[in-house]
Order: structure tokens, then C-alpha cells, then sequence
């Protein structure tokens, strides 16, 4: 809701040494927080009961719209992840993509590489007839919004994200997706303040577009065109973070608040997040405490809509227990804009971007990393 390779030295004790066994946990992407195994205070099937039924799900891929039955088998690498992030408002209102970011964990299950795509990448978006959607060239987040409007009803997040999932395919050679999820990002609220925060590094100082220093929205000025009043203010640095400052944190993305590389911007602060929240949820003082583990386990699964294409959302945290947050390889793909000013059409990728891709798809994610160190996400 995920540096290179991530092999375990010997003689190191595990982060888990000492730990109760009930209260281990694992993730996916840093959102999809499960438990990992029974414990003392209730049993196995009953936290599995808990905690899977508390996560929302939807048909993602259009399986069973198309009559697949697929049974659960053994998780093995490697594996793609399609997590979109969605900032819902209100009912009506088709959903766009907001943040678009895939996870490839190779064969061995214990690193995986997370990497963005521009949510104003242009793209052919394929048709798709269950929405009456005849296909079109535009910007990558807007294949949601499309695959959503399904007649007769109000727009259906998951259909969106079923024809969102197709165009990414398209750009990226990925011929299936072994599992999916969208996440409200206002979720993420709940799931940091369970933790009782979050532990950031701020690569530059951040003024907030919207938020004032205590949290409340910023007035708009009068007759549209931006807000008024005092802004929240993220200092460089090693933070301590509220949900509503972690999440507002990431939202940001114009230079004249701090963020001069804009929406790539706003994208590395979203990879860093997630490996925050890795560190955060893996961290004593969440995994010894029953109670607010039980809170941040809840507040995920509110947050999330999640398909494993016929493995629950246990399966994968079973199979995913070795990622930790240091094994986890922030990407940053070659894009650049088309267009400028008013001009300015969207964002494309770079030729060297299919390379990267290739050694995905061939398992040799590692190899190509050696050699173009330049991929590596790095601090502003």
C-alpha cells in the first residue's frame, strides 16, 4: 500500500530477534500490512479472519467478469505489482490515477524494485468495450477515469483500474500483473497517525500549497487562482510526521513551493514514503504493541482494495516476509516533457527506459542496475 541486493549477512542477528512471533508482520509496498503468523492472543485463523476481511476487494483485472476461475497456488517470483493511488472525492466524480507505481520483485522474493510512471505520460489507451471506451491517445491517468464510466451506474474505481492496468502492459512489456491494489491516499492518514507517526527525511525545505501549519486548509483567494494565508512548512532534514503532514507532504509538487523537478518530484517523495512506512511498520515499537499493531493492521486494510488474482492479501505477505526496507531499489525512469508553456502536451519516456524494462522482463533487473547506476532514485 518496496538498495540492490539484499542478502543477509552472517552472523547478524535478524531485526526479529527477541520479537513475540505474534507480533511479526511484513508488507507490501509499505501499505498492505498483514499479520504473519498466530500468536498468544488468538489464533492463526482468527487474525487471518481479521485482518483479510478487513482489506476491500474488488475484480481488478476483469477475472471474473470473464469467467476465470483461477486457484490459489504457491506464490513464486518473479513478480509485478500494479499500485494506484487515488484521492477519492466524491461518487460521481470518475477517479483519475495519481500516483501509478509498480513493484518488481524478482525470483528470489527478497528485494523488490519500485519504480513511477508520469501520471501525465502520453500513451495510446487501448478500447474497452464495457465502458464504451473506443480508445485514445492522452495522459496515462486518465485511462481510470475512462475505464471507470461503465453505463448505467456511478464510476466504478475497480473497472478503471482494470483498463488502467492494460495500458501499462502496453508501455511497459509486463504481459500480466500477479496482483493490484488502489489506495486512498487519504487512508494514509489513519495508517500513519495508528503508528503514531511517521520517520522522514526531508531532501529540501517544502511549503504546502494547500495546508496551513496547523493542519486546516488555506483559504482560497477570492475568484479562484490559488490560496491565501500561512503555510505549513516542511523543513530539511530528519522529521517526525503526523499523517495529515506526511500525506499533505507528498501531495506537493509545484517549484514555487519547493519542488523545482514538479510531479518527478512529487514522485520520489512517494517512493520515500513507502520505504518510510516499511521502517516504520517493522519498527519495535509497532510490532511489540498488540494494540496499535491491531490499529495500523485495521487502518490498512481500510485504505486499500486489493487483488491477488486468486492468492489473498495473507498469501502475499506470506510470500513477501524477507522484503525489508533496505531491500527495496527506488527507481527513477528517463522522461522528459513534450511540450512547454502552454504548449506543453504531457511526458514521455526516454529510449533508455525500455531498456530497463527488457531487463525486467528478462530477469536482469540486477545486471542492468550495475550498469546504469544513474536509474538509482536518488535525494533532490
Amino acid at each position: 500500500m518496496l538498495v540492490g541486493k539484499a542478502g543477509k549477512s552472517r552472523g547478524k542477528r535478524s531485526v526479529w530477534w527477541g520479537v513475540p512471533r505474534w507480533a511479526r508482520v511484513c508488507t507490501i509496498l509499505g501499505v498492505v500490512l498483514m499479520m504473519l503468523s498466530g500468536g498468544t492472543l488468538v489464533s492463526y485463523q482468527a487474525l487471518v479472519a481479521r485482518y483479510e476481511g478487513a482489506v476491500g476487494k474488488g475484480d481488478l483485472f476483469g477475472d471474473q467478469a470473464a469467467g476465470a476461475t483461477e486457484k490459489k497456488s504457491t506464490i513464486k517470483g518473479p513478480l509485478n505489482i500494479l499500485l494506484v493511488g487515488i484521492d477519492p472525492r466524491n461518487p460521481e466524480t470518475p477517479p483519475l490515477a495519481d500516483s501509478i507505481m509498480i513493484l518488481h520483485v524478482p525470483a528470489g522474493l527478497d528485494r523488490g524494485y519500485l519504480y513511477s510512471l508520469p501520471r501525465d505520460l502520453r500513451v495510446d489507451i487501448p478500447k474497452f468495450p464495457k465502458a464504451n471506451f473506443a480508445g485514445k491517445n492522452d495522459r496515462l491517468n486518465a485511462a481510470m477515469s475512462f475505464g471507470s464510466r461503465l453505463p448505467g451506474r456511478n464510476p466504478d474505481a475497480a473497472a478503471g483500474f482494470e483498463l488502467l492496468a492494460k495500458t501499462v502492459q502496453q508501455v511497459t512489456g509486463i504481459e500480466r500483473f500477479d496482483a493490484g491494489a488502489i489506495i486512498n491516499f487519504t487512508g494514509f492518514r489513519k495508517i500513519v497517525d495508528a503508528m503514531g507517526g511517521v520517520d522522514m527525511y526531508i531532501e529540501r525545505d517544502v511549503r504546502s500549497e494547500h495546508r496551513q501549519p496547523d493542519g486546516k486548509m488555506r483559504q482560497l483567494k477570492p475568484g479562484g487562482g490559488g490560496y491565501l494565508g500561512p503555510q505549513a512548512e516542511y523543513k530539511k532534514g530528519n522529521v517526525h510526521l503526523k499523517g495529515w503532514q506526511a500525506l499533505d507532504y507528498v501531495r506537493q509538487r509545484y517549484p514555487k513551493n519547493g519542488v523545482p523537478d514538479a510531479d518527478y518530484g512529487r514522485q520520489r517523495h512517494q517512493q520515500q514514503f513507502v520505504k518510510a512506512m516499511v521502517s516504520q511498520a517493522f519498527s519495535a515499537d509497532v510490532v511489540t504493541n498488540p494494540l496499535k499493531l491491531d490499529r495500523v493492521l485495521r487502518a490498512a486494510g481500510e485504505s486499500l482494495i486489493f487483488n491477488g488474482r486468486g492468492n489473498s492479501v495473507v498469501d502475499f505477505a506470506l510470500a513477501l516476509k524477507d522484503i525489508r526496507a533496505d531491500s527495496i531499489e527506488t527507481i527513477k525512469l528517463p522522461a522528459g516533457a513534450i511540450g512547454s508553456g502552454s504548449a506543453y502536451q504531457g511526458e514521455r519516456l526516454l529510449p533508455a527506459a525500455e531498456d530497463f524494462f527488457a531487463a525486467m522482463r528478462n530477469e536482469q533487473v540486477d545486471a542492468f542496475m550495475l550498469e546504469h547506476p544513474d536509474f538509482k532514485q536518488k535525494n533532490s
